[in-house]
């Protein structure tokens, strides 16, 4: 998923429209405020972001996302009419991993994303989100609100299936498969028991994970009463 911060709504629109059209999920925001309410339930693979937007400018934004553990892998393209050396400095110090400066052609756009992707993709951890749980896969590290969450390896590896599959039911038998293995023999009851201690240690965020009656779990936004 690529995000585009960009309150030009023509230019917003056709950022989008290029990304779908090249295969990647995009969405657009136009300023800070609808962007952080999207990362509170889904975060991208990477921002495009503009520096001069109203209220919350992007240099702000690009601060606060560097400043998280939760957010400071996620790569960031700044964009920006203002093409001086000293505002491509700035931004680049400030922790964006490339620049585009207006008016950039949407092939160029496309082009530094790939290799945005490519470089950071083997430079960073591997990292899920989901709400405020964070799992990052190469230091095997879970934390729940920016706190590292002790689970065992079944835990573990239960919250990381549900993570990578966010939005799918999945069946106690389909679980046992993936999680203890095929040759795994017992009973379903050994998948409810560590949902339940995988939820309790998960405190508040435990939430995400949902029972489907009659069917078995999912982990998906909780619906407001």
């Amino acid at each position: 998923m690529i995000y585009c911060v960009e309150d030009d709504n023509d230019i917003r629109e056709l950022m989008i429209y290029t990304l779908k059209a090249s295969g990647f999920d995009a969405k657009g925001f136009e300023n800070s405020e609808s962007f952080w309410i999207a990362m509170k339930e889904q975060m991208p693979d990477l921002v495009i972001l503009d520096i001069m937007l109203p209220g919350t400018d992007g240099l702000t934004i690009l601060s606060k996302l560097r400043s998280s553990p939760i957010t400071a892998a996620i790569p960031v393209i700044m964009a920006t009419a203002k093409g001086s050396e000293y505002d491509k400095v700035i931004g680049l110090d400030s922790g964006a991993d490339d620049y585009l400066v207006k008016p950039f052609g949407m092939m160029e756009m496309i082009s530094r994303i790939k290799a945005v992707l490519r470089r950071t993709r083997s430079d960073h951890a591997v990292i899920l989100t989901c709400g405020k749980i964070s799992l990052n896969e190469n230091k095997h590290l879970v934390s729940v609100n920016g706190k590292n969450v002790s689970l065992t390896l079944k835990e573990y590896e239960l919250l990381k299936l549900f993570m990578e599959n966010r939005g799918q039911v999945f069946t106690r038998d389909k679980i046992l498969s993936c999680v203890w293995g095929m040759e795994f023999i017992g009973e379903t009851r050994t998948v409810d028991v560590h949902i339940g201690t995988l939820r309790t240690k998960l405190q508040e965020e435990g939430v995400w994970i949902q029972t489907v009656r009659g069917v078995g779990y999912i982990m998906d936004k909780v619906n407001e009463p």
